[in-house]
């Protein structure tokens, strides 16, 4: 996941490709995606799609140096359908990538376009003895 224009890009597209699916169901089924670099894409684009339709204030995922991934959401307490640990890999590599994030603490602000709408995400990025959290927060 080198070229972070291309990422960014991908990403929305998936967006526009998924717009009228269950995310959460999306989120459910990336196992199914033989490619990890492609289930990453698919699955930051269904967390958007999800956090935008539910109107939830922040998605993080935490992914332990153990393998274990944790996906919240602030709006409500309760786990939202997580990735495998490849793959939690893979999104947190991603949004580095299109935030171009390269400490292991950083914030940042993601220009993210739907369709013909858009809007500003805050990414927070951590990384601290082998555990990665990416938080995706929604205007």
């Amino acid at each position: 996941m080198k070229d972070s224009a291309n990422i960014h890009l991908k990403v929305q597209e998936l967006c526009d490709c998924f717009a009228t699916t269950d995310p959460l169901k999306g989120m459910s089924d990336i196992g199914r995606t033989p490619e990890e670099d492609e289930a990453a894409l698919k699955w930051i684009a269904l967390a958007v799609l999800h956090g935008i339709n539910s109107n939830a204030e922040k998605i993080s995922l935490t992914s332990t140096r153990d393998g274990k991934v944790k996906v919240t959401a602030e709006y409500r307490q309760g786990e939202l359908p997580a990735p495998d640990s490849a793959v939690a890999r893979k999104v947190v590599e991603a949004i580095r990538a299109m935030t171009h994030i390269e400490k292991d603490k950083e914030k940042t602000v993601l220009a993210f376009g739907i369709g013909n709408n858009s809007m500003d995400l805050k990414i927070k990025s951590r990384h601290e003895g082998g555990d990665d959290r990416i938080t995706i927060g929604f205007p």
